[in-house]
Order: structure tokens, then sequence, then C-alpha cells
């Protein structure tokens, strides 16, 4: 493979975050033209009809202020998890949503109505901190522990806040369960090293 295509592969990968943040924008913009509200189909709690909220919930946001503020952490940090390729990307989106969802379905007050990105950016954080003790190359998890280092100095205290000291209206339960979600991927979503699997064929 040549050169040029090497880098627009490796640049490709980080389509996968920009197009998901386009599509909340492209949403949230339909939401604003159109009569009526998107926001009701996100996940209200311990309703079993609101499901599809798991997926949905994360696309929507309650107003322009709530979908800028999510904007740049998703960007960072979703390009920081695209970096093993688009499918780890959205395998990873896709437990992050899931399990995120779920305890925050179980956890609030029935008929809650939860929206936001904030899930996958709580998602994503406990991804890149917790894949260095994924299985891997010694090479990588010396290079997953800077990004992690990196991770928390920028982004710890927000976190930390967002799950302990959250503002009334803003959902401790997504952002906790969203980091446990990236915890799971980051553990249970990786392929252990080459030679390792090797070891097992009969």
């Amino acid at each position: 493979m040549t050169a040029p295509a090497t880098r627009s592969r490796s640049a490709g990968r980080f389509l996968a975050p920009v197009a998901l943040l386009a599509l909340m924008w492209a949403i949230q913009l339909l939401d604003a033209l159109l009569p009526g509200s998107f926001t009701g189909w996100g996940l209200r709690s311990w309703d079993p009809t609101s499901l599809p909220g798991l997926v949905l919930g994360p696309l929507l946001h309650a107003s322009w202020a709530h979908l800028i503020s999510n904007s740049l952490p998703l960007l960072v940090l979703g390009c920081l998890v695209a970096v093993e390729g688009a499918s780890r990307f959205w395998a990873v989106t896709g437990i992050i949503a899931v399990v995120g969802g779920a305890g925050t379905w179980f956890l609030n007050a029935p008929g809650t109505l939860t929206v936001g990105a904030s899930v996958l950016v709580f998602g994503y954080f406990g991804y890149t901190v917790l894949r260095v003790f994924a299985p891997g190359r010694v090479s990588h998890r010396i290079a997953y522990a800077a990004i992690a280092l990196i991770v928390i100095v920028l982004y710890g205290t927000t976190v930390l806040t967002g799950i302990f000291g959250a503002a009334a209206g803003v959902s401790w339960q997504a952002h906790l369960f969203g980091a446990i979600g990236g915890g799971v991927a980051a553990l249970g979503a990786r392929r252990p090293p080459r030679a390792s699997r090797a070891a097992v064929r009969p």
C-alpha cells in the first residue's frame, strides 16, 4: 500500500466521530425548524416503550447550549477512541449507549426523561482511561497510558463533578453508567495479543 493511501486510510477513521457529531447537529437543527420536539424520543426511565431511547437519547439535546457543551469533548475523546479504527469506535459507542442507557433507565426515578451525548462523552473518557489495562502490546499500553494521563488532566475534574456534583436537572446516572460502559468496552471488547490467540488453537 502506498504512503498516500495509508495516510488516507488513517485519516478516514476519524470520520466516524465527526459523522456522529454532524448527525447530532443536523437533528438539533431539524428539531428547531420543525414543529414539536424530538426530545420525547429520549430515554424515559421505567417505561419499556421508551427503550429505543437507548440509541436515540444520546443523539438528542434539550437545547443548543446542551449540544454545544457536549460537542468539543465528544469530538476530542471520540477521536481518541477512533485511533483504533472506525469499527472499534462504533463498537465502543454501542456498548456505552446500551450500558449507560440501561443503568440510567433503572436508577433514575420512574418517568425521568434523559437525552444528550454526555453518556457517550463520559463513556469515551472511561474507555480511554481504562484501556491501558486491556490485553495488548507493551508499546501500545505505554501509549494508552500517556493518552489516559492527558485525558485525566483535561477532563478528570469535569467527570468527577459530573458524577458527584451534578447540578439539578443533570443526570449523574447517565454520566456514571456511561463511564462504566466505557470501562466495560475497554476491558471486555478487546482481543488478546496474537500470540495468546495462537496458543489456544487446537
